[in-house]
């Protein structure tokens, strides 16, 4: 029932403001097993257009990790509960673990963002390797995405554009990775897809105006490095 307001809701945003959602390999997503669906974080909507787009289009819902800190607003409170989030104490991570082991095997796809945070470089951080261990203890794929374009909408210590922007947002889904090797090696291997996949759907997305600060610095943008962001960001590195 929430999951459905949510679903109404975004519908009627994206109308109002114009925007479009460009979905790439969706048929990469399972339709009846489990996966780890690993995802980018670069704003804080990004959940939205992977999440709640995908519910519009396959009905599967994707079980959010999210931070139990987001519980002490009411509403969020709410929403999570609705949603089925999988709330993550960061003071006692193993149960949320344990917790999203058991919903993979149980044929679920549980959505993470191995970067923990939003990257204010927009570029792909150092993985935890929390994606790699339940992927490889629930025996299931883990699957690399990326959503390019909600960094324009609600970015991190930036101003919000919630107007009529028309802004589009490319949601990508790449080939699964089968759940092989150690965490380790299994978290290179992501970060090397994810990398990989960030590239070409920023080749696909269309002009990403210089000196833009949604823009990467390495497209000509005046986003902060990947260095530049872990200065600002110590404690979350």
């Amino acid at each position: 029932m929430i999951y459905g307001l949510l679903v109404g809701f975004f519908r009627l945003f994206n109308w109002v403001t114009g925007h479009k959602t460009i979905r790439v390999g969706d048929q990469r997503l399972p339709t009846d097993s489990g996966a780890v669906l690993a995802i980018n974080h670069t704003s804080y909507v990004d959940f939205i257009y992977i999440g709640v787009d995908s519910k519009i289009r396959d009905k599967r819902l994707i079980r959010f990790m999210g931070k139990i800190e987001l519980k002490k607003n009411p509403v969020l409170r709410w929403l999570m509960w609705g949603c089925r989030v999988i709330a993550v104490d960061r003071s006692a991570g193993a149960n949320a673990y344990r917790a999203a082991v058991d919903e993979l095997r149980k044929g679920e796809i549980v959505g993470i963002y191995p970067e923990a945070t939003i990257s204010r470089s927009y570029e792909i951080k150092t993985l935890k390797s929390g994606a790699a261990r339940m992927a490889l203890e629930a025996n299931v794929p883990i699957i690399p995405s990326i959503v390019w374009g909600s960094q324009r909408i609600v970015p991190k210590g930036l101003p919000r554009h919630l107007g009529r922007t028309k802004t589009p947002v490319m949601v990508a889904v790449g080939e699964p990775i089968p759940p092989t090797g150690t965490a380790d090696e299994l978290t290179a291997q992501l970060h090397t897809a994810m990398t990989t996949l960030l590239l070409e759907v920023q080749d696909a997305y269309g002009p990403h105006p210089p000196g833009e600060n949604w823009v990467p610095a390495r497209l000509g943008g005046i986003a902060p490095t990947l260095e530049e962001a872990a200065v600002m960001d110590p404690e979350r590195q």
